[in-house]
């Protein structure tokens, strides 16, 4: 593979994924550590990526102020948080990830709604905080610079107190023989406790994380009552997981 191309391939894995790590671009394009460590620090120095021990960010994850042009596959966030919000009712307590398709779904909430939202997410924190009608609960711990949540044995605890209606789990990867995946060890333990505290889990993705996966399982497939990507739930690719019993919509 030439260096335009893994260059090419390592920009999209990180658009995608928001965070990738080195040892997983290795394997994955055959090419030595300090070949990715070179194509990561050149990507850096024009501000495609941003560079971080073990891996690499994107920046319209990262950076506090992005306009949507900016975030990868807007159109479809968009779509799936519109979707989402659907689930919503009144006087629901709902625990929530971080992720970009998560804070524009907190951004999206109507007016109206009368809920109580809990999460470790910095920025999706900083959008229910403005919403005139929801009551936010923060999980607080140490924060993770990197994915902007709180992560930690005490958030664990406190989310392991809870039960709350409906959790909106962001998705790194999906597959139902791998179920939800991830790359952030930190993360990951979060996300299990996220699983086993609500009644109810909804899993929200564009669609071209579907049938891949990441080195650390979050949960089996079986866990997911509700899977939200931007396509039709006719759409072919998402007829086994109707078939697994998965409500898509």
């Amino acid at each position: 593979m030439l260096k335009i191309e893994r260059q090419a391939f390592i920009l999209h894995q990180v658009n995608l994924h928001n965070k990738v790590l080195s040892t997983d671009l290795s394997r994955q394009i055959k090419v030595s550590d300090d070949t990715i460590r070179r194509d990561i620090h050149q990507l850096a120095e024009v501000g495609k990526i941003i560079k971080v021990h073990g891996g690499a960010l994107s920046p319209s994850f990262h950076n506090r102020h992005t306009a949507s042009n900016e975030v990868y596959a807007y159109n479809q966030k968009k779509l799936i948080a519109q979707k989402a919000i659907s689930l919503i009712q009144d006087g629901m307590f709902v625990l929530t990830t971080g992720g970009t398709t998560i804070i524009e779904m907190a951004k999206s909430l109507p007016p109206e709604l009368h809920a109580t939202f809990i999460s470790g997410s910095i920025p999706a924190l900083a959008e229910y905080m403005v919403h005139p009608n929801i009551e936010v609960i923060a999980i607080g711990d140490k924060v993770s610079k990197d994915s902007k949540i709180t992560v930690g044995s005490d958030a664990i605890s406190r989310i392991r107190e809870l039960k709350v209606d409906l959790c909106f789990l962001g998705v790194s990867a999906l597959s139902l023989t791998r179920g939800v995946s991830d790359n952030d060890w930190e993360v990951v333990q979060i996300k299990k406790a996220m699983v086993e505290s609500s009644q109810r889990l909804v899993c929200l993705t564009i669609s071209e994380k579907i049938n891949s996966h990441q080195p650390l399982q979050v949960c089996d497939s079986k866990k997911i009552d509700t899977l939200i990507t931007e396509l039709s739930p006719d759409d072919p690719i998402l007829e086994p997981y109707v078939r697994a019993g998965i409500n898509v919509i």
